[in-house]
């Protein structure tokens, strides 16, 4: 009988690589906001995956970036600080690059000095031809043994399995951490704010979205007047400025609407029940330098 194993899997890279789009593809439903924008994970997600001889833990960090305010100090604080105390690190680049840019020699620094097992992923594959995908993986083996070099597009199942397979190969014998029925440490507030930010983040125009802040105030569950269940979900929208107040709410309200109808959409997937949801738009000002807000994107273990 074979040996049950576990640990923790931080995925690493820089911004709009396609660390979300991963996670999600390995646990088999959205957790984390996939939009092509930088910067769309803030905090660190974690998502389980339950196997037949192990439990895998993932942890989605943010994507690493030059910062230019507290909240983007903190994403790159909560990315690097999930190196501690994983057992596997899935190092994420895109296949586009023509060489080791600053940002990845930055994470492959960090990479070095964990001294942890590490799996590349190269990512976007079918984005350019073989030749060089094949000098990606001869740059990249040149600077850093890695325990497996996975070349990926968008995921399908094969795809998941063979890094599924390469992690498990990392891992030591250990216990399950968490419940065979839990898939994340996300609670349900977490979740639906972070459905709710990415269908903003798709509608709105490009200086708005990494301005925004999505705060769930209300989630009960109740009966319509049919007896049938229902939750009622109030949120608010938070920007930086009376403009991009605005552009949420768009002309007659508009675009809030069609935000919040995509919304609710993906919440009534995830709940599988029928959703009410109301969205309010408030302005914040420079609330991405402000220690009260930021600190909510802190990783706390």
């Amino acid at each position: 009988m074979e040996k049950f194993k576990s640990g923790f899997v931080a995925i690493l890279g820089r911004t709009n690589v396609g660390k979300s789009s991963i996670l999600n593809d390995v646990i088999g439903q959205k957790i984390a906001a996939v939009v092509n924008k930088p910067q769309t994970t803030r905090t660190a997600i974690k998502v389980i995956v339950n196997r037949k001889n192990s439990q895998i833990i993932f942890i989605d960090t943010p994507g690493i970036h030059k910062p230019k305010s507290k909240l983007g100090t903190t994403m790159n604080e909560t990315a690097w600080e999930s190196l501690a105390d994983v057992d596997v690190l899935l190092f994420v680049v895109e296949a586009t690059a023509n060489e080791i840019g600053k940002g990845d020699q930055m994470i492959l620094e960090k990479i070095r000095e964990a001294k942890k097992p590490t799996i590349l992923i190269i990512n976007k594959i079918d984005l350019v031809k073989k030749e060089q995908v094949f000098q990606m993986i001869e740059t990249f083996k040149d600077v850093y043994h890695f325990k497996a070099i996975i070349p990926i597009s968008a995921l399908k199942k094969p795809d998941v399995e063979i890094i599924l397979e390469e992690i498990e190969k990392c891992l030591k014998e250990g216990p399950a951490y968490y419940d065979k029925e839990e898939y994340t440490d996300q609670t349900l507030r977490d979740l639906s704010s972070e459905i709710i930010r990415e269908k903003a983040m798709k509608l709105l125009q490009d200086e708005v979205p990494h301005g925004i802040f999505i705060e769930v105030e209300k989630m009960k569950k109740s009966k319509t007047r049919e007896d049938k269940p229902i939750f009622n979900i109030e949120a608010t929208i938070y920007c930086l400025k009376d403009s991009h107040k605005g552009i949420i709410i768009g002309k007659n309200g508009q675009m809030l609407k069609k935000i919040g109808s995509y919304a609710r959409q993906d919440l009534e997937k995830m709940l599988e029940e029928q959703v009410n949801l109301k969205l309010w738009v408030k302005v914040r000002e420079d609330w991405i330098n402000n220690e009260q807000f930021v600190k909510k994107f802190k990783n706390i273990n």
